[in-house]
């Protein structure tokens, strides 16, 4: 049976395109059972629905509080019935209740190598600290901002002309790369989830979760790779 998967999201919907991609070309048991967004011009629902995706919207300012938007949303993925859901540039933070109601199956990718730079601006952060190697987490989402286990990361290093947006476009291929990853494996029975600890194989993973980097095509983005760090 194949891992029912939901998205949120508030924008343009890459990762969602990445996964979309990833599900044909790699075989992952997984189907995308539904896209959910809180802006209505999020240009990931134009490529749920041109993937005859269930798609919805949700908007945030049409809500008189928190509580109303998130139990309005949680009745939409409740329908749905999905065994995984991510989180792929969902720009709402979520309530306690509302993580622990979907705790530990929800999951998020953060353009940092957490634990560094949690919150906003991770790209201009880690230039302006001087760091050499920057990147992106996935890990189980819990009330604490960006603080839960980490799954899996993807470490792009810093280059002496980067400027933020130079850095994120390149943190994004290696998103595209390492967001199906996980869902391959969560799908495939092999990973574990829970809002503590989480293990591959049976295996308990580190605090860092999985490394690897990104080797870049310089042809084409479809031949990126990551390689166990």
């Amino acid at each position: 049976m194949k891992c029912r998967t939901l998205v949120l999201l508030s924008g343009r919907g890459s990762n969602l395109e990445a996964l979309l991609t990833r599900i044909r070309c790699w075989q992952i048991p997984a189907t995308i059972v539904g896209v959910i967004s809180n802006r209505p011009d999020a240009g990931g629902l134009a490529i749920a629905r041109g993937a005859g995706i269930t798609s919805a919207c949700i908007d945030h300012r049409q809500h008189a509080d928190r509580s109303g938007f998130e139990a309005t949303l949680a009745t939409t993925i409740d329908a749905l019935a999905p065994d995984l859901i991510l989180l792929a540039g969902f720009m709402r933070v979520l309530t306690p209740a509302f993580v622990e109601r979907y705790s530990p199956r929800l999951l998020n990718i953060h353009p940092s190598l957490l634990p560094a730079y949690r919150g906003l601006d991770t790209h201009a952060r880690a230039l302006a600290a001087g760091d050499r190697e920057h990147g992106a987490s996935v890990h189980v989402v819990v009330p604490e901002l960006d603080a839960g286990p980490v799954i899996a990361q993807v470490i792009v290093p810093i280059r002496s002309d980067d400027d933020a947006p130079r850095l994120a476009a390149r943190v994004q291929r290696g998103e595209h790369l390492l967001y199906p990853l996980v869902v391959q494996w969560y799908a495939s029975g092999r990973l574990s989830l829970d809002s503590v600890q989480v293990s591959l194989d049976r295996q308990s993973l580190p605090e860092n979760g999985c490394r690897f980097r990104l080797v870049m095509d310089p042809e084409s983005v479809a031949g990126d790779r990551l390689e166990e760090a």
